[in-house]
């Protein structure tokens, strides 16, 4: 497995609040409405998919079935996923030309560089997040990319500088849907207004089976790592970083703001695949004013059913915002969300969970900023829940409490000693 690289040099003290002063600017930019990068404004958004593999694929299809746009270009490492994706949108209506198709090691270089795209849909593992961010804002590209936006803190940096360059010219989103999700959309803003008071505490969980990796012939260990990158954590960032974060991105948007210390342990007891991400994890992390969430998470086990929700408490009453079952406020102001009827606008058969119309939402969003020239920038939203999620690891891997001071200052990079070119 891959290295992680600690260097002894650290930055220079960053106070909490200062950091905050010094980047909020990047958490939301409006400009004037202008025509989209290489289209008119009412012309279809040109999408690369970069990272072709079942990720890419399912939500480059969820842009073709819930917006006007069409995608044009493909990137891989492998051209067995290129071959599957070209064939997959051939079928649903957008071709792509060969000359559009980019393979290997300089491949996000090329996407970012052509003229027939418009939006850069970055899935690639996420340790390649910062370069291929960076890769796409230089060419000018709007772009959806993939939580997280990196997996250690000097990729977290760098996607946020990525950002703050761009300074209004482009829209750029992560991929936390569930802040779009009409159910927790109204809770929050419920929760908001004071519907249970300040609240005091908060516990979440993501409870997950083992998620098998693809299966492939005669390959290299490098080739197998990349293709099973879930599995190995500095490829993903391991599980709290790369799945559990929507959890704690649901935290940061209810508590509107990060934590500020965590303490947290784990393991691997229980996993037995080829990889060396953690099956579990149990942080509690720390936020102003003493209010405290208690997570905990796992990735193991066969034929366990996804079971995912965020609780909060205050001195009027609970909520809870559950993938499956009820959302609801119990107390002083008691609520439970309903779906309305379609001939109110709601959908003609209810979705199956909570979450289910979340992804068609943010889609159709993110194309109508762009149309629009409204841009979105939330690159500073996905940067502060990723380093809350590294700071929940850190504090679980050493045994000890990590401030976010702590978490800002590190130089602690990853590295997973992959040569691309040699693929």
């Amino acid at each position: 497995m891959g290295d992680i690289v600690m260097s002894a040099n650290s930055d220079p003290p960053v106070g909490r609040r200062g950091f905050l002063a010094a980047t909020g600017a990047a958490s939301f930019w409006i400009v004037n409405p202008k025509a989209v990068r290489g289209t008119q404004a009412n012309s279809a958004v040109r999408i690369g998919v970069l990272g072709c593999g079942g990720r890419g694929t399912h939500v480059a299809t969820g842009f073709l079935r819930n917006t006007p746009a069409r995608v044009t270009a493909l990137a891989d490492l492998f051209q067995d996923q290129l071959d599957a994706a070209s064939e997959h949108f051939a079928k649903l209506g957008s071709p792509v030309g060969k000359s559009q198709i980019f393979r290997g090691s300089k491949a996000h270089q090329q996407i970012a560089a052509s003229q027939e795209v418009d939006l850069v849909l970055i899935t690639t593992p996420p340790y390649f997040h910062p370069e291929h961010f960076e890769a796409a804002v230089g060419g000018g590209k709007h772009v959806y990319l993939e939580k997280p936006v990196a997996v250690d803190v000097p990729g977290s940096k760098r996607v946020l500088e990525a950002a703050e360059k761009v300074d209004g010219k482009l829209s750029l989103e992560v991929g936390f849907q569930l802040r779009m999700a009409p159910p927790f959309v109204e809770l929050v803003r419920r929760l908001h207004a004071g519907a249970i008071g300040e609240i005091s505490f908060a516990q979440g969980h993501y409870f997950c089976p083992f998620l098998p990796g693809k299966v492939v012939g005669l390959a290299s260990p490098a080739e197998l790592r990349l293709r099973r990158w879930l599995h190995d954590r500095v490829l993903s960032g391991d599980i709290l970083v790369e799945q559990n974060i929507h959890v704690i991105d649901l935290c940061n948007w209810v508590l509107r703001d990060h934590p500020v210390k965590a303490v947290g342990s784990g393991g691997r007891k229980g996993r037995f695949d080829e990889g060396d991400a953690w099956s579990h994890y149990s942080v509690t992390f720390f936020y102003d004013d003493d209010v405290l969430v208690s997570f905990s998470s796992t990735q193991f086990g066969n034929k366990v059913s996804t079971d995912v929700c965020a609780r909060f408490f205050g001195p009027r009453g609970k909520c809870q915002m559950p993938y499956t079952g009820p959302v609801r406020i119990e107390g002083e102001e008691p609520w439970t969300w309903s779906w309305p009827p379609p001939e109110e606008g709601g959908p003609a058969k209810p979705p199956s969970s909570n979450i289910e119309s979340a992804n068609d939402e943010k889609q159709k969003a993110f194309i109508e900023s762009i149309v629009s020239g409204k841009y979105h920038n939330q690159i500073y939203q996905g940067v502060m829940s990723a380093l809350s999620c590294i700071m929940g690891r850190m504090a679980a891997y050493t045994g000890k409490p990590v401030t976010w001071e702590e978490t800002f200052r590190s130089r602690e990079t990853w590295d997973a000693r992959i040569n691309l070119d040699r693929l």
